[in-house]
């Protein structure tokens, strides 16, 4: 049986390594920062899921893009990625960013302290599971079914998987012209990870810079 992978895929942070910004609120996912400035590169491919409009680039981005959902049969997520709401769940009625239709179309397996009954938003099922990341993991790993499991962010969650060396690869893109200050930090640099993976440092014409890594 071929490896399933844990991989991260498409991952953005800011030129000081900052994957959202402070203050997450209901109306502002990634706080401080601007999604549209951080994912500008993503959304202008052909492939981005989001698109309404015809035409889009292709090329190094859009590959990229086009490779989120590759072989994935599962994502791992932390609870900030899902919800703004801190401690025991208030409102269950709230049902993530992502309408009646989120881009997963997988299992999803929020972690948090407090969980709360699975439901389903078209092909996605959304479970709320404690545990250390490994045992995550292995719910996950079971749940896709051969297929390779997607680390979804935020950064926190994924510094969590990097310190229980569980992940296999990382496609990060770092947006050079995006300064946070503070937030959730992935890095201070790349070069903290050069002992453990191998790294392609990719520049793009639209300015980002894709860092692709994978075990040595």
């Amino acid at each position: 049986m071929p490896q399933q992978l844990l991989r991260v895929q498409n991952f953005n942070v800011s030129s000081d390594g900052f994957g959202a910004g402070e203050h997450q609120s209901l109306e502002r996912p990634f706080g401080h920062a601007d999604p549209g400035q951080m994912f500008a590169w993503a959304g202008a491919t052909a492939s981005w899921p989001n698109r309404t409009d015809p035409g889009g680039s292709r090329g190094l981005d859009d590959y990229l893009t086009r490779d989120f959902t590759n072989n994935i049969g599962a994502e791992i997520m932390g609870r900030n990625k899902f919800s703004p709401q801190r401690g025991p769940w208030q409102d269950h009625e709230w049902k993530g960013w992502w309408g009646d239709e989120p881009p997963f179309h997988t299992p999803v397996f929020v972690m948090t302290h407090h969980e709360r009954p699975s439901f389903t938003l078209s092909d996605t099922t959304f479970h709320f599971v404690g545990g250390d990341p490994a045992e995550v993991l292995e719910q996950a790993r079971k749940a896709a079914e051969g297929k390779d499991v997607r680390l979804g962010g935020g950064a926190t969650t994924i510094r969590e998987f990097l310190d229980a060396d569980l992940v296999d690869t990382l496609h990060v893109a770092v947006s050079p012209g995006v300064v946070l200050g503070s937030g959730s930090r992935l890095w201070e640099s790349p070069e903290e990870l050069f002992d453990r993976f191998h790294c392609d440092v990719v520049p793009s014409p639209s300015g980002v810079i894709h860092h692709l890594f994978w075990r040595k």
